[in-house]
Order: C-alpha cells, then structure tokens, then sequence
C-alpha cells in the first residue's frame, strides 16, 4: 500500500519509537539504546533493542525488528495500512487520501460495523418470542441473563433468510453479506443467498479491541444432524489463527494467568462463576499465533482440554507450542466431569479453585501420561516406562530439575534412585550428542550459516549477497555514499529483497528524504526483520572505497549470471580487458 514518501517521514518523526513501544514495553537506558523484555517472545533477559536515534528496534533472540510501523503492526496484529492509520491518528495527523488504502479500509469498516448489528439482531432474538427455546436452553445450561448480555450471546431463528431481511433493511447489500461470511450463496442459483447460522445459539467472537469479527453457533436440538458447532469462515476481518474467544474479557483480569478451555459454553461458564481469565480457541488446533497473542498478556497459561483421547492429544500439541512462546504452562486435568462446564455445576466455584491450585506443571503432566502407557507389574513395560521418562526428564534445562523427577520417577517405578540418575545421565549425553552434531553440521556448512534465518528468504549467490548486505548497510549509515553508486542498479542484486530494498534507498536520497529502515514500505514482517538485523550485524566504517568494493562485486556476479553463451563469454572478456587498459 503506497503513501507518499514524505508523509510517511512525518508520521515516523510525530511517533518516537521509544514512546510507542514503551507503551508496551519497560524500557531501560543503556547508552545510545534502550532494552526491555521482548513482547514477541518468552524471556528473561532484556534482548530487545530500542535505537532512538535510528527510529528502529530489534531482537536479538527472536530476530524481529523494524521501524515504528512495524512495531504496531506486530504488536497489536494489524496490517501495514491500518498500522498507519493508527498511528497517523496517535500523532493527530490527517491519513492522505489513496483509493485503494481507503476502499479496503472502507471495506473493513463497513464489516465491523455489519457483524455489530448481526451480533445486535441475534441478541434480540434470543429474548423475542421465536427464541424463547433458545433462552431456556442458554438458562437450563447455567447461564445467567447477566452472563448472556457479558457475552452478547443470541440466537439465530430457523429460517432461511432472518438475518439478510434484517441486515438489507439496514442498507447492507448481498455482496457485503458474503464478504462478512453471514450468508451462504445458493449452489443453484448464485445470484440467492440464504443465512449461514440457523436455529443457533450464537456467541459473538470479538477481538482485543473490541470490534465483533465473527460468530461461534452452537446447535440446541439434541436430535439434529447439524455440525454440533459452526463458525464464520476466514474474511477480511477475522482470522482463526490470529484471535481466541474471550480474550477481550480476559486481558482485563487481575488473576495473573490465563485458562485455556476447549469451547465458547466453557469459558462463558468460568466467567459467570468468576474466573475471568478464561478463554478458548477457535474450532481449530492452538496455532503459535494464538500463544503469541497470549503472551501479550500473561506468563502462564492453564490448560484445560477434555479428558477424552482428542482433549489429552491436544493438550501434548498444545504444550510445545505455549512454552515455545514463552508461557509457563500448567495442566489441570477434569475428574468427575467431561468439562469444565459440567464440574462447575456439579461441585461449585471453590471446588474448582482448589483444583486449579493443585495443577500439575507441564512435566507433572507428561510424566502421567507416560505412566499410564505402561503396566509396571511386567518387567519390560517397566523398563520402558523408566527409559522413556529419563528421555523426557534429560530434556530439562535444570539439573535440579533432572534430579527432583527423576527421583519421583524412581520411587514411582520401585527402582533406586541411583539407577535412574545413571539412566537420565545416559538420556542427557545421546541428546548432547545429537545437538552437538547438529551444530557441527551447521558449522561445516559455512555457507548455509550465512543465510538468512527466515525460511522465506533466500541468497542465491552468497558472495553476490554479502556485498548488497555490505551495500545497505553503509547506505543506511552514510546515504550521501548512494552518490558514488555508478552504474549499479537494484535489477544487478540477486537478492530480489535486498534489491527492492536499494531501490528505495536510491530513490529516497535523490528525493532527499529519510534513508532508514523505519521508512522503507511494502515489506513483510521477515523482510523488515532481516533488514534490521543486517543494519544490527554490519556496523563497521562505511568508506568510500570499502562501498567501491562492494558495487564492483556485484556487478562482476551480475555479469558472470549473464552470460549464457560463448558470445556472451567473449564480450564480457573484452569489457574486463577493456577495463584492466583504462586502469593501466
């Protein structure tokens, strides 16, 4: 999405990089930088980097970094144009005018504004008398009128068409309809719609700030063949892998962590009986995105999952994923009930607080799990349980840790505790091994170490590559040095990215304006991330004769790719010859 150049200096100028991201992050002097916790990863140790003077921020354990614009649209999950927009309004600037920025924007207004008056419409139904079935259900499952309006729960009539008659009488138009995902186009005649949710129990999804993006509907007859539940499909304005149910609610709360459950009814139960840290996915796998998201506003998560075989096997997929992000993860298993749902009505609030007191950390947990694959009556189940445990527990970092469940391990099994530690001793030296080679493989390899840390950029030529690295980064040092280019053009890079990257850079300066990475546009996330770490990693002197160089080798890499035949290979010998005459 293109802005003018010059507007997107002052937008970067009007938002000191330092006072955005402190709004998110405590930040701590350290000279000419500033460093806090990275809100994009677990950690710590302060590894993220705020530059002031440069308008930029990096990473240096997740490797993110970018300009003020990036930051937002990382941290609040927006994209480049919106990200613009909201920072454009922080600095009480006027966004210029562009058709094809303004009509997305217009578009996902106009979507926002329709799910809010869908999510209107079915909460009124659910109180008029076509959903008088739909309250005695919501009531008969525990769910106060005070909870239902919390959650702006409704209902959607069965029928064909209730929501589209309501939503046209508002001025929306069929096409908008489809686009918000509230309506399914007829496979007989595509020119009839009729509405996606019918005879439902209806829970707005509403994201973190507090725009309703989506529905989750629950069927209410016992006997219906329908999908148990049903949710909007991806559109412009929501993404399943990007947001969880209740986290609007839930970033509020003051209990410290967060309640990862299964399902809407779930979460909407631990609300009502007062544990407003719960929240649920969205009828997919937990995805990295979404414990991204959850790390923004918590270091621990509970998790909750059913305890049938589906539950538990999420509940192992889910794991890695949250401690991945940084999240401390504890797992709180159900008895006496399939769900959270069912035991808070069965046994009462005080019941569960005790349980969530008493859950097991993530080790606790795969530990049982592990146990209960195994009879420890037959000796070699046994001593399978026990080699499979010392794998699991040689993976902690701590050897208190190591040792404090191994010993637990031991006890469990009958065996000593010596005969364990020499077992988890044997588990610890094959994974040291296995990681040892793994670096001496990336070490051998100097060439694959060098390149980029994103799976979605790649170097070609490597020794091309480190000079257009080389080239930007003294540009961005020194931009009059873009004077003393010559010849060099971005169609000479082989790295497309670093090229489009020069481009800008030319541009810029001979416009002169701002030549910094808090400027550049129309990169993704990686990109940007990458173009910021080279700035981070390549700070030497930036020399006249050092950025000679650099242009010559990639001229001489860009004519070697050029040539394609032995007419080609001829005129190229005669230009070096050529060359070497006039240096003579």
């Amino acid at each position: 999405m293109a802005f003018p150049p010059a507007f997107i200096d002052e937008l970067v100028a009007r938002n000191p990089i330092e006072d955005v991201v402190g709004q998110y992050v405590s930040l701590r002097r350290a000279g000419a930088n500033m460093f806090g916790l990275c809100p994009f990863h677990g950690e710590k140790t302060a590894s993220f980097s705020v530059a002031p003077d440069k308008g930029i921020y990096y990473c240096f354990g997740c490797h993110k970094g970018g300009g003020v614009i990036n930051f937002q649209m990382e941290v609040e999950g927006l994209s480049y144009p919106d990200a613009v927009r909201a920072l454009a309004k922080r600095a009480g600037m006027q966004v210029p005018e562009d058709e094809q920025y303004q009509s997305r924007y217009r578009q996902q207004e106009r979507l926002w504004a329709l799910h809010k008056e869908a999510a209107r419409f079915f909460h009124a139904q659910l109180y008029a008398p076509v959903g008088k079935a739909a309250l005695e259900y919501a009531l008969g499952r525990g769910m106060s009128k005070s909870i239902l309006t919390t959650f702006g729960v409704g209902y959607a009539p069965d029928g064909w068409d209730h929501l589209v008659r309501a939503m046209k009488a508002k001025g929306y138009t069929d096409q908008e309809l489809i686009d918000a995902g509230l309506v399914t186009v007829s496979q007989k005649d595509n020119r009839k719609i009729f509405d996606r949710f019918r005879d439902r129990l209806m829970f707005p999804i509403i994201d973190v700030r507090g725009n309703v993006i989506g529905f989750g509907g629950r069927i209410i007859k016992k006997d219906s063949e329908a999908a148990k539940y049903l949710n909007s499909p991806e559109t412009l304005i929501f993404n399943k892998r990007k947001n969880l149910f209740g986290l609007n609610l839930a970033k509020k709360s003051k209990q410290g962590f967060l309640i990862l459950v299964e399902g809407n009814i779930d979460v909407v139960a631990l609300h009502q009986y007062g544990f407003d840290n719960a929240i649920a996915s969205l009828g997919t796998s937990l995805t990295e995105e979404q414990a991204a998201l959850m790390n923004r506003y918590a270091d621990q998560v509970v998790l909750i999952y059913d305890s049938d075989n589906a539950g538990q096997n999420a509940t192992k997929r889910a794991i890695p994923i949250l401690e991945k992000a940084g999240l401390q993860v504890k797992v709180l298993q159900i008895k006496d009930a399939k769900d959270p749902d069912e035991f808070l009505k069965k046994f009462g609030a005080d019941r569960f607080k005790l349980l969530l007191e008493d859950s097991s950390n993530r080790v606790e947990y795969q530990l049982n799990a592990i146990a209960k694959k195994y009879d420890l009556r037959i000796d070699d189940e046994k001593v399978k349980y026990l080699q499979e445990s010392a794998d699991l527990i040689a993976s902690l970092p701590s050897a208190v840790q190591r040792e404090v469940y191994g010993a637990r391990v031991a006890e469990h099994a009958g065996i000593s505790g010596d005969a364990m530690k020499l077992e988890i001793g044997r588990a610890f030296k094959r994974r040291q091994s296995r990681e040892k080679k793994k670096q001496e493989k990336i070490d051998l390899s100097p060439a694959q170490n060098l390149q980029p840390k994103s799976r979605t950029i790649r170097y070609d030529n490597m020794k091309s590559a480190m000079a257009e690295e080389s080239v930007l980064a003294m540009a961005f040092r020194d931009p009059s040095l873009l004077d003393h280019a010559g010849a060099l053009r971005a169609e000479f890079f082989s790295s497309e990215l670093l090229g489009r990257v020069y481009r800008q850079l030319v541009l810029r300066h001979t416009q002169n304006l701002e030549v910094s990475p808090a400027v550049l546009e129309e990169l993704s996330a990686e990109e940007m991330s990458h173009i910021v770490g080279i700035t981070q990693r390549l700070q030497g002197p930036a020399g006249e004769q050092a950025f000679a160089d650099c242009v010559r080798i990639i001229c001489a890499e860009h004519q070697a790719a050029s040539v394609s035949s032995e007419d080609d290979l001829l005129a190229l010998q005669n230009r070096l010859k050529e060359r070497k005459g006039m240096k003579e």
